[in-house]
């Protein structure tokens, strides 16, 4: 691809990304979050098998029949407070291909019988929440991408939307996704820090394997 291309291809990607994350929002509020859940692995799954900025490569699209993701389960599923914990930490991320990505921390969230994460802001032009997640399970047989994954990464469409007390989020982990560079490493993909990383095993949402 030419670079125009790359850059139309992956402003197109980006915007059926929200799409799907808004068609997510609803679907969760007029159905279930589980409906929602069977929606946003289709999305994942038409996007990453048909578009053209894909991270996997051609070969592996061609026989690409679906992500392995965990079944759906209600008890990872939360609505959190935004804690004050940590608010104002700065995180600069060194990556490959886009330089340093600056994140200012804005608190803390306590996941009952998990653990804490950190919730960032990206610290740059397009802001958006950032919450991406390690746990137990990962770089383990079977678990899920030992770089860490994603719950939710706004300025690119990935948001669950808020909870039902104001100022509280909903954290579906359910919904926790691999980075692209986990298909492949020319992506630029901050990953998990220390206050992003669960001793406790997170064993829904998309699980690894190469394609």
């Amino acid at each position: 691809m030419t670079a125009l291309t790359t850059t139309l291809a992956t402003a197109d990607w980006r915007r059926r990304v929200f799409g799907l994350y808004e068609d997510v929002r609803r679907c969760a509020a007029e159905d279930s979050p589980e409906a929602a859940h069977g929606l946003w692995q289709r999305g994942r799954n038409d996007l990453l098998r048909d578009h053209p900025a894909s991270a996997l490569h051609a070969g592996a699209r061609t026989g690409f029949t679906g992500l392995e993701v965990a079944a759906y389960d209600p008890t990872f599923r939360f609505e959190v407070a935004v804690d004050d914990a940590g608010a104002g930490e700065v995180m600069d991320v060194a990556t490959g291909t886009d330089g340093v990505v600056p994140f200012r921390r804005l608190g803390t969230l306590v996941l009952p019988g998990l653990g804490t994460l950190a919730l960032w802001k990206l610290a740059s032009y397009g802001g958006g929440l950032f919450l991406p997640l390690r746990d137990a399970t990962a770089g383990t047989p079977g678990g899920t991408y030992g770089g860490g994954r994603y719950v939710l990464d706004t300025v690119k469409g990935a948001h669950l939307g808020e909870g039902r007390t104001p100022g509280s989020l909903v954290v579906d982990l359910n919904f926790a996704y691999n980075p692209s560079c986990a298909y492949d490493e020319q992506w630029a993909c901050p990953l998990p820090g220390p206050d992003n990383r669960l001793t406790a095993e997170v064993p829904v949402g998309e699980l690894y394997r190469t394609y």
